[in-house]
């Protein structure tokens, strides 16, 4: 389980299992430096949320961490699109009696969105996203939602499009300080707000 507040940003310092210069679809390894906070008393087989996806430990040797990705990581998430020297939002996996501080996440991303606009003003940034319409129903203005592994507070919705609103906090110590428009983000819906919409179309079609 994760919480969605990101630790900070961890570089891919290498990209295995690649061929003839092109990586490879079905499956990759990730290369990642940690710095030595992260390192504190992670183990092989731990959980790691990159970009919110949760993806296990496989080596560690010193400052680098190895993550295996199979082809439904790498082709639902933006993780596939990562290259050497590329960062990605790391947040590792909360421990019993951990503060909560943000919201109940899974680590399995719903699906990826497009950043459609970014609206800069003195001490925040708004930006919009577009999602795929089956997830529309699950976006709920002042929800819950995560994306690439942040919990953020859902601002406007229009149709399958929505915003949030971000502190120069969130900007620094994550990507979104450097997203730009028509960057992909991975998304993971409030599986409690997924739970309830499900529920109730359920009971709705039973009904009738």
């Amino acid at each position: 389980m994760f919480t969605g507040i990101v630790q900070g940003m961890a570089k891919v310092a290498n990209i295995e299992n690649v061929a003839s210069g092109e990586k490879h679809e079905r499956f990759q390894t990730h290369v990642l430096q940690f710095n030595d906070e992260w390192l504190a008393g992670l183990e092989i087989g731990a959980s790691v949320a990159h970009n919110g996806c949760c993806l296990t430990i496989t080596k560690i040797e010193g400052n680098k961490v190895w993550f295996d990705l199979m082809q439904e990581t790498l082709n639902v998430t933006n993780l596939g699109a990562l290259k050497e020297g590329d960062f990605v939002n790391i947040e590792r996996a909360a421990r019993f009696g951990d503060e909560i501080g943000g919201h109940s996440m899974s680590g399995h991303i719903s699906a990826m969105a497009a950043i459609t606009d970014i609206i800069k003003t003195e001490h925040n940034r708004t930006i919009w996203f577009e999602l795929p319409e089956e997830l529309a129903k699950y976006i709920i203005a002042k929800g819950y939602v995560g994306i690439d592994g942040c919990s953020l507070t859902i601002g406007d919705v229009a149709g399958n499009r929505f915003n949030v609103h971000l502190i120069p906090e969130t900007l620094q110590r994550t990507l979104f300080g450097e997203r730009k428009l028509g960057d992909q983000v991975n998304i993971e819906v409030d599986p409690q707000t997924q739970a309830i919409v499900d529920t109730v179309e359920r009971y709705m079609a039973q009904a009738h």
